[in-house]
């Protein structure tokens, strides 16, 4: 039985277009740096700050100014077109928390990212049970730590009981690095099932949309 469901936001529970993957390639080549598609990849569900510092090359600790960029370079894409939860997945949310399983929402944003991004789509204590920043935690994707401070924040002590979903290599490497009993790829954000199958899972479905039937419900 599947008690805590931690599912990843950009991309995997929201729409909002790949403007975090473009953002962060702008901010970077603002930056002087000409990343090629597959380093975007590479960096994709990481902390956006551990990325920026990878893409340049540099100590993370020291990319404020361009971590700045991207974040005012994401502000903007919101603005201009606002980020949705995908289709189907308000649903999927209801019936898996009417059934007794908590959500958990997994970022590699910092809390004031998310908490703007999340107000736009409409998702608070009301609809989701915890939602943990890579900011909470010692390190981001692929390390397990935000998988165990949901189960933390939701009160759930068995890791086999935790299903985890996301739309990137890092998100799957960080339910696997956990133990989760069920690690979902979903193909609703950039990777498709041959990028996305390659890494260790349980299953890949195309959407959070699909979870409830997965499990049944």
């Amino acid at each position: 039985m599947i008690e805590l469901a931690v599912l990843d936001i950009a991309g995997t529970t929201v729409e909002e277009h790949q403007a975090v993957y473009v953002a962060l390639e702008d901010a970077v080549r603002a930056a002087g740096v000409d990343p090629t598609v597959a380093d975007i990849q590479r960096w994709m569900g990481a902390d956006k700050r551990e990325a920026i510092g990878g893409l340049l090359g540099v100590d993370p600790s020291t990319v404020d100014d361009t971590l700045a960029d991207f974040r005012a370079r994401l502000a903007a894409a919101y603005a201009a077109t606002p980020p949705t939860l995908l289709p189907g997945v308000a649903d999927a949310l209801g019936k898996l928390r009417a059934n007794g399983v908590k959500v958990a929402l997994t970022t590699g944003f910092d809390r004031g990212v998310t908490d703007s991004l999340l107000a736009v789509v409409g998702v608070d204590d009301t609809v989701v049970d915890a939602v943990i920043c890579v900011d909470d935690v010692p390190a981001g994707r692929p390390a397990p730590y935000m998988i165990f401070r949901a189960m933390e924040r939701t009160g759930v002590r068995d890791v086999s009981r935790v299903l985890t979903a996301g739309d990137t290599v890092r998100d799957l490497e960080a339910g696997t690095n956990a133990g989760a009993g069920m690690v979902v790829g979903v193909l609703s954000g950039g990777l498709d099932a041959t990028a996305l199958g390659a890494v260790r899972h349980t299953h890949l479905l195309p959407s959070v949309a699909d979870l409830p039937e997965l499990l049944g419900y």
